[in-house]
């Protein structure tokens, strides 16, 4: 099957698994119009390549995902419609990823922030290098936290724990994380990859329906939570860039102040 995707997105075939990879590493992956567009598509797509049995996702270079890129979320404080769409776009990803035929396995290679840090909570196995680790700053910067961490964290861990990293943003270690149930698994940096592959390979040997069937009666419980408050994190996210602290950030952050 060949995937329509932007080239920031790229899909290899390992047999049945698909390596999906986050490609912009001299950005170390921040998320940009395209790369945010490639996620909300990509998972449609694995659903439909009727020869995949598995996906691993990682990034390319040194990180997982540094997060949102500052410039779109600028373009975004100022341009309506622009937001609109990406927090439409958004919502979209986080329901692609629940209901994705073929379960997707995390090789967190290193740090995952923000929108990464959320496609790691969405994600059905996670491994992560020794190195890196999970944070997720939307508070910090000034936005309502609408996406994957938030909504799903209270199933993965406590509610107070998934409270005090969403307020504060702290990074989670990959080894905290493994320890509160935010992945399954820590690795030396270099095997993070062999890792997830070797149990991708392992899930795609078994029988395919039971896989996925299996799979659906376990996201059937995060989609149940996800739907009960998507909407109210969106809407209020949205509302978030026209509060002088997001405008404040991002200007800070882009030298501008």
């Amino acid at each position: 099957m060949t995937y329509d995707l932007p080239d920031v997105v790229r899909v290899e075939a390992d047999g049945p698994v698909r390596i999906v990879r986050l490609s912009r590493p001299e950005q170390l992956n921040a998320i940009n119009d395209e790369l945010h567009r490639g996620l909300t598509r990509v998972f449609p797509q694995l659903s439909d390549d009727s020869d995949a049995r598995v996906a691993v996702i990682t990034g390319e270079g040194r990180a997982f995902s540094a997060g949102g890129d500052f410039d779109l979320l600028d373009r975004m404080a100022n341009d309506r419609v622009l937001r609109r769409d990406v927090i439409a776009e958004g919502r979209e990803l986080v329901l692609n990823m629940l209901r994705c035929r073929i379960p997707v396995v995390a090789a967190v290679n290193g740090p995952a922030v923000g929108l990464g840090c959320s496609v790691i909570a969405l994600s059905d196995v996670v491994y992560m290098a020794e190195s890196a680790y999970l944070s997720d700053p939307h508070v910090m910067v000034g936005l309502v936290a609408a996406d994957g961490g938030p909504l799903t964290w209270p199933l993965h861990t406590s509610l107070l724990l998934a409270k005090e990293y969403a307020f504060t943003g702290d990074r989670i270690s990959a080894q905290r994380a493994a320890q509160i149930g935010l992945a399954n698994h820590v690795c030396p940096d270099a095997e993070v990859l062999s890792a997830a592959l070797a149990t991708a390979h392992k899930i795609a040997a078994l029988p395919p329906q039971a896989v996925e069937a299996t799979k659906r009666v376990l996201n059937l419980h995060v989609e149940r939570a996800v739907l009960a408050t998507i909407d109210f994190a969106m809407s209020a996210e949205s509302q978030s860039f026209d509060t002088p602290e997001l405008r404040a950030n991002v200007d800070r952050f882009l030298g501008r102040s």
